[in-house]
């Protein structure tokens, strides 16, 4: 799989979606500011994905939050079943304790079959975070503490998108194009 093309996909997937539906509130101001780092890797098994995911943490936790504030891991390769990627998270997490970066970084998923716990697969709320392949995003606790509080009803971001998933209805997400 080309690098290229997964990064378009990603892009149209960030713009359509997450920013197109308003899923996430704080995506557009760094994705208009090109602060997003676009990560694709190319493990084929887990500890190759674990050494891209503890190199993409240092960079991220080094590099000046104006040009990177953020980064999505990209892995089209590897953990493409969701139960093995759910798993995987545990390992991410460690990653992250063990880099002495817990406090400072923070992993959020997405994945193309994401479900989240007592739904069913089908469900179009576990679309909110689907995405065209797997990937770890890797955010700065900073920037994110700073978005929650410029957004008084940041608690209020999952119900709303659980709402716009129900009106948009798989239909809607498949006229998406993605």
């Amino acid at each position: 799989m080309k690098t290229e093309e997964v990064i378009v996909a990603t892009r149209m997937w960030l713009e359509q979606a997450v920013i197109g539906l308003n899923l996430c509130p704080f995506a557009k101001a760094v994705y208009v500011r090109e602060q997003i780092r676009y990560s694709v890797s190319q493990a084929q098994d887990t500890g190759a994905l674990l050494g891209d995911l503890e190199r993409e943490l240092v960079f991220l936790a080094q590099a000046a939050p104006e040009a990177v504030d953020t980064t999505l891991l990209v892995h089209p390769q590897v953990l493409t079943d969701f139960c093995e990627y759910n798993d995987f998270l545990a390992l991410a997490d460690a990653a992250l304790e063990n880099l002495g970066l817990e406090g400072v970084l923070q992993i959020a998923s997405f994945h193309p079959a994401y479900q989240f716990a007592g739904t069913r697969a089908d469900d179009i709320t576990n679309y909110t975070n689907r995405s065209p392949y797997p990937m770890l995003h890797l955010l700065r606790e900073a920037s994110v503490n700073r978005a929650v509080a410029a957004f008084p009803e940041a608690q209020e971001i999952y119900q709303k998108n659980i709402k716009t998933m129900r009106r948009l209805g798989v239909a809607g997400w498949k006229a998406l194009g993605l």
